[in-house]
């Protein structure tokens, strides 16, 4: 869902054991992680959340965020981690991951979650290309739990090889005949998805939820054929785990005139000189400061702050909202100053 971060503060993670290795395809693998008694309160979840992992590769330690697949109904903790070319992280959890080994784990996090305090539950329609399953999972697992919605998931891959929860998927179609409908799409066979075949999948949908998780080009065809289709956006709920090659400590992007930054935080105020291409986050930790962060991709939403005075650009918002933007809201991990001062407070 993000890229590696090298970093240096492991605060408030845990170390977790890997108490078993399921190889779902030859490219993906599930962890199921041992939560100690002592720190178990602070990994209950909501499904759809996701976990920050650091591991230590080659000597750098990195951070990567993977969505649970299992479901809080279950009486266990699993994240589904599959390859990506170039993932460093990734590719090691698929090489080396070993029952008994261990991961220093953040507790769960993660806005991509299934609406509450409805009334009369509105239909599930889930479209997952992808590792984008693995939220998509444990929401529909959930929801076919703890509810009487009814449930469709589009799944989309390059071909059946690469199909993550093949078999749970037809165990659970089954179950759930009623409830539950799974269309598969292979691009082999069919090229990629379009805007048709969406529209297709979505006739008569009525009064419905949307969830929608999987690659960039995926997602916003997907998004873009509901929202011509007539859904409302705030029906819409996306978990997107592509991010931009750059990383964090990239200079030579922010506005060279910046020159001071005023960052509040536990009833303390300081003033720091700001450093040509650090992020607003890196600043604060110059200082001394414990700010509040986990992923650092942009992806979680712990490091906000809101701007008061002056203004930042973000280089990648997959948590904040427009509304929260417009408030003054950014993600202080991803965040260059584009003003000579400013002054952020996290609250």
């Amino acid at each position: 869902m993000a890229e590696e971060l090298t970093v240096g503060d492991v605060a408030g993670f845990a170390p977790l054991r890997i108490k078993r290795v399921v190889r779902e395809t030859s490219d993906a693998v599930s962890l199921v992680l041992d939560v100690p008694e002592y720190c178990s309160h602070r990994f209950r979840y909501k499904a759809g959340q996701f976990l920050t992992v650091q591991v230590s590769v080659d000597g750098c330690d990195l951070r990567r965020c993977y969505s649970m697949s299992s479901a809080p109904v279950e009486d266990e903790l699993r994240i589904t981690v599959k390859r990506d070319p170039g993932g460093v992280v990734s590719n090691w959890i698929n090489d080396t991951a070993a029952a008994g080994g261990e991961l220093q784990v953040a507790p769960p996090e993660g806005k991509f979650v299934l609406a509450e305090g409805l009334s009369t539950p509105r239909p599930l329609f889930a479209f997952a290309g992808g590792s984008g399953i693995t939220p998509i999972m444990s929401l529909v697992r959930t929801a076919l739990t703890n509810s009487g919605r009814p449930v469709r998931l589009f799944y989309a891959n390059r071909g059946r090889d690469s199909v993550i929860f093949s078999d749970l998927l037809a165990e659970l179609a089954e179950q759930h005949a009623e409830r539950l409908t799974v269309e598969h799409h292979y691009d082999e066979d069919r090229g990629v998805v379009t805007a048709t075949v969406v529209g297709s999948f979505v006739v008569q949908a009525g009064d419905a939820d949307f969830y929608i998780c999987g690659p960039a080009p995926f997602m916003d065809t997907v998004e873009a054929a509901l929202l011509g289709s007539g859904v409302p956006r705030q029906r819409l709920h996306l978990e997107r785990f592509s991010v931009a090659d750059v990383a964090p400590d990239v200079t030579g992007d922010a506005d060279e005139t910046c020159e001071e930054i005023v960052i509040e935080l536990d009833r303390k105020k300081i003033t720091a000189t700001y450093r040509e291409g650090d992020t607003l986050l890196q600043t604060a930790r110059q200082r001394g400061l414990r700010a509040p962060s986990s992923c650092e991709t942009g992806s979680c939403g712990t490091c906000m702050a809101r701007i008061v005075e002056g203004s930042a650009r973000m280089r990648i918002n997959d948590a904040l909202e427009e509304d929260e933007v417009a408030d003054g809201w950014v993600l202080t991990c991803q965040s260059l100053p584009t003003s000579r001062k400013v002054h952020m407070i996290y609250e």
